[in-house]
């Protein structure tokens, strides 16, 4: 029997608190090995959806990846005040949603502390569920999207519902398995809230038949303590991945007065302990391969076979075709708009190693993976 990864934390002095649920059911995964790794070729994630293409986090954004061929679709999952999972990359939604044209809402920007800094918003715990369908989605980087956001005030904000729904539907229509890998954002601060994203995931993935080991189903976060809490409280059987910042620390273990940083965490005795009751790594693609002081990418680090050797997948993130998010030497041109070499840039993390990659452009996510894995 595994070692829960509470008790190593509270081994280490931290108290982190839990309630009790229960959870079942399940669906079929890709197919997996018994290697290092749990795939056989590194999977595509389309992050927030075919998010280069379409505004983030929308039913649209997450038909077109699937479209494009990626194998998992990533709904980052926040709260309403009535307790509904919709899907926005934080709480805060001034920037992806046209909340800021409704004068009937001017009232509720508000300014909150998120993760320990103040923030000043409008925030999805502030609204009911109704009221956020009234808003409309909108391109968070239009500079650099143009096409994105000649589709702003188009879509809806969905729930986990509608995006599990649409999961199904793409599943059966392209007669292949199309994962989910959600992201539980802000626990902590949603906790403080008084509401609880736990035990509302595990009644969604119950509900569509998710929870089960072999499930194409990846939950995420950036703090330990929701995934200790599905694995060891609410009865969770599907995979768990922590993911890393490029710097900083998990902002549970800071509030629980833990100095640990993400560094520390992924050293090699910190990835076994870890390993005990996770599944994978989805970590910032400057720990796998960073950049120089001139901005060029430099040589691997020793990350992939550290998590391998625990036998933890390692995706790193993000993956961007605009000339504004590559190393300087993948660039074409001046323009921080266009897109320049991101398939050269993704070919050297799967000549790395790794286990999949996040992408807002799906499609030359995959086009590389082909090209890649059809070399000698």
């Amino acid at each position: 029997m595994r070692r829960p990864l509470l008790s190593v934390l509270l081994a280490a002095g931290v108290a982190l608190s839990t309630v009790a649920a229960t959870a079942p059911a399940g669906a079929d995964a890709p197919p997996t090995s018994q290697g290092r790794a749990k795939f056989t070729e590194p999977l595509v994630h389309a992050h927030r959806g075919a998010s280069g293409y379409r505004p983030e986090h929308t039913l649209a954004a997450y038909r077109l990846a699937v479209q494009q061929g990626a194998d998992y679709i990533e709904p980052d999952l926040v709260m309403t005040k009535d307790s509904v999972l919709v899907d926005r990359h934080e709480p805060e939604i001034g920037g992806t949603t046209d909340v800021a044209a409704h004068p009937e809402f001017a009232d509720r920007k508000v300014t909150k502390k998120l993760d320990g800094k103040a923030t000043t918003g409008w925030w999805v715990e502030d609204f009911t569920l109704a009221e956020l369908k009234t808003l409309r989605a909108k391109e968070r980087i239009p500079a650099l999207r143009p096409e994105s956001a000649s589709f702003d005030g188009q879509f809806e904000v969905p729930t986990l519902a509608e995006v599990l729904a649409l999961r199904e539907e793409l599943s059966a229509r392209t007669g292949r398995t199309v994962g989910v890998i959600p992201e539980i954002k802000h626990s902590t601060f949603l906790h403080d809230a008084g509401l609880d994203p736990e035990v509302a995931l595990m009644a969604a993935l119950t509900k569509h038949g998710l929870n089960r080991p072999n499930a194409a189903l990846w939950v995420q976060s950036f703090e330990l303590t929701p995934l200790v809490r599905l694995d060891n409280e609410l009865g969770y059987k599907a995979n768990l991945v922590f993911l890393v910042s490029a710097s900083g620390r998990p902002y549970d273990l800071e509030a629980h007065g833990d100095p640990r940083t993400y560094t520390d965490l992924l050293a090699p005795a910190s990835l076994k302990a870890l390993s005990k009751d996770l599944d994978g790594l989805g970590v910032d693609k400057s720990r796998v391969i960073p950049r120089l002081a001139d901005g060029t990418l430099g040589t691997p680090t020793t990350l992939v076979a550290d998590a391998h050797r625990a036998r933890l997948d390692v995706t790193p993130w993000t993956f961007r075709a605009e000339n504004s998010f590559l190393p300087v030497d993948y660039r074409i041109g001046t323009s921080p708009a266009t897109h320049g070499r991101m398939a050269d840039e993704v070919t050297r993390f799967f000549e790395a190693g790794v286990d999949g990659v996040f992408c807002d452009q799906p499609d030359i996510c995959v086009a590389a993976r082909a090209e890649f894995l059809a070399a000698p």
